[in-house]
């Protein structure tokens, strides 16, 4: 993860990343787990660190509000489950809801509770996403459709089809092929929040970024992208982008007309959709919009997957504030979100 996806994620106080780092505030003296319920820190105060030792060493002490550096009898029943789970799907097999709650001395249902709200997606739904990731990567290293399907336990393309509904964005041809065969055209763009970099497949939009003056566009596209084929795009998208344009100067007005093509987890795709159903000019809190997904203990999980978008402005997510009713985070800057809204009239 880069520092930029870990303040997200601090900022999100996302539970799933909990044990993945710890959040070091130095203008305190003390380090944080990720989903520390307490106020956020100036970014600038902070430093992350891999481990609670790391933060030690580097002369901090554990916030007692949090204990980053306990770890609770839910957290390790949690990291047990998902280390079976991944242990069963790579060798190309499923856990049942009843091993796992056995593994872990929870009732099913309990666990189920637990495991959902630790992690923003059922056991079942992890495991099926763990699956994708594992065809991804088979196909990535040059195995052939049949082979990498069967390595992940789908019993044919059809099941996988099924199963995946179009969420890889790319078809396993495709991914044999390392991407080759996928094109995506770029451009930057200027518009009045600064330049714009926007990608797209003849499918739709994939890419709508905003960047940094002589920011690296294609190398942007690159670490997004790394098996497409990039070419700057000609004019068969003129009229694509310029719609594009539109949509960032004047917010919520033609925007749902403009195809995409995002891929994402299950739980990413529901909460994509749910972003854009908010009515232009309104705004809802992680937490509105966790229980909007019937899940209203997600609300970490709901900022991981708005961190996981794309496509700004297209997928709204600028339209998600802090419960308190301040802005909370934004991957490109607090300024062009407040922005964005004063644009929707919020």
């Amino acid at each position: 993860m880069t520092d930029e996806a870990r303040w997200q994620a601090a900022l999100a106080k996302d539970r799933r990343f909990d044990g993945a780092f710890v959040m070091g505030v130095h203008s305190t003296g003390i380090y944080c787990r990720p989903s520390c319920p307490a106020k956020a820190p100036l970014r600038r105060n902070v430093i992350f660190y891999a481990t609670p030792q790391e933060a030690a060493d580097a002369g901090l002490r554990p916030c007692k509000r949090c204990s980053p550096h306990r770890q609770s009898a839910e957290e390790a029943c949690v990291l047990a489950a998902i280390a079976a789970i991944r242990e069963r799907v790579g060798q190309g097999g499923a856990m049942t809801l009843k091993a796992l709650s056995d593994l872990t001395g929870y009732t099913p249902t309990h666990f189920q509770r637990l495991f959902k709200r630790t992690v923003g997606m059922s056991p079942a739904a992890f495991a099926r996403a763990l699956r994708e990731e594992r065809v991804r990567e088979a196909l990535g290293r040059g195995l052939g459709v049949t082979e990498a399907l069967s390595n992940a336990g789908y019993g044919g393309s059809g099941q996988f089809y099924s199963a995946t509904k179009g969420r890889l964005g790319m078809n396993p041809s495709d991914w044999s092929r390392g991407g080759a065969g996928r094109v995506i055209h770029w451009a930057v763009l200027a518009t009045s929040l600064g330049p714009m970099l926007v990608g797209a497949t003849d499918k739709g939009v994939c890419c709508l970024a905003f960047m940094a003056e002589g920011g690296d566009a294609e190398a942007m596209l690159r670490a997004r992208f790394p098996r497409a084929e990039l070419v700057p795009a000609g004019e068969a998208f003129r009229v694509l982008f310029a719609q594009v344009v539109e949509a960032v100067e004047q917010p919520g007005r033609g925007s749902a007309a403009i195809p995409l093509d995002v891929k994402g987890t299950a739980f990413q795709q529901r909460v994509w959709e749910e972003l854009r159903r908010i009515p232009h000019g309104e705004t809802r809190s992680y937490g509105e919009l966790a229980a909007a997904l019937g899940n209203p203990k997600a609300s970490r999980a709901v900022g991981g997957a708005n961190g996981a978008n794309h496509v700004a402005v297209l997928i709204p997510c600028h339209r998600v504030i802090a419960g308190d009713g301040t802005l909370g985070g934004y991957a490109y800057g607090l300024t062009i979100k407040a922005e964005l809204l004063k644009r929707e009239g919020r």
